[in-house]
């Protein structure tokens, strides 16, 4: 198992009140990285995150925001700065779902699932680059899907595989960016989760990625041999290979 030394880390992770965000965030804090647990509309939920994480011997704050808009990502950070130091580790997790028809999807929808996924990722990364940058060293994980980057297509889910798709599009483009700055910039890509609310009928494997199958990927970026890899994407399928693509 990689268990990276995050002693000297400040995380924040997107949408860690609850599922996904929320494993990944306690494994973080279980490393040694004091931790930042960010909701929008789950403030019980959050807080009992904070806790388990400070179970760990690490610093919890819990911070409120909507990632999709500047002003409240910008004062999330300041909050996160004053309370724990700048962040160092960021995994952009946060983003909405909606499993209709293209032409089923009302507008808000189109915006809501776009913005969550893409929006977010690219705001809260502008926010913690400076700081990143400043020390020479940073880590940001996006949380993207599984062969997103191989053209995945469906008239179901249109705008999530899009904004998906943008997210990978938006790894590759920072990680180049920030070559020469001490940071690394990479994604991680699961198919089905085991919170996930439906299953296929068949699955890689014959089972959903567990939360520890996401958390490993994860570490695997933020481990200190891995200050090389940049730029890259890490399914978490079991091999999944969609007929659509």
């Amino acid at each position: 198992m990689i268990r990276p030394d995050l002693s000297d880390d400040v995380a924040l992770v997107t949408g860690s009140a609850k599922g996904v965000g929320r494993e990944l965030l306690l494994a973080l804090a279980a490393d040694g990285a004091d931790v930042a647990v960010q909701y929008r509309t789950s403030p019980d939920a959050a807080e009992t995150v904070a806790e388990r994480a400070r179970d760990h011997g690490v610093d919890a704050t819990v911070v409120q925001a909507d990632v999709t808009d500047p002003d409240d990502v910008e004062a999330m950070f300041d909050a996160i700065e004053s309370e724990l130091g700048a962040v160092s580790v960021l995994v952009n997790n946060v983003g909405a779902f909606a499993p209709r028809h293209w032409e089923d999807i009302d507008v808000e929808t189109w915006h809501t699932v776009l913005d969550t996924n893409l929006t977010a990722t690219y705001l809260c990364s502008r926010r913690a680059l400076p700081a990143m940058r400043e020390h020479s060293y940073g880590r940001i994980v996006n949380v993207g899907y599984a062969s997103s980057e191989k053209g995945l297509v469906s008239p179901k889910n249109f705008p999530y595989f899009a904004a998906k798709a943008g997210v990978l599009m938006f790894t590759r483009m920072l990680a180049a960016d920030t070559s020469e700055d001490g940071i690394t910039v990479n994604a991680v890509s699961p198919y089905v989760v085991e919170n996930s609310d439906e299953f296929p009928d068949e699955l890689p494997r014959g089972r959903p990625a567990s939360f520890e199958d996401m958390a490993q990927a994860l570490r695997f970026f933020l481990d200190d041999d891995s200050d090389y890899i940049s730029g890259q994407n890490v399914e978490v399928s079991g091999g999944w290979l969609p007929e659509t693509v």
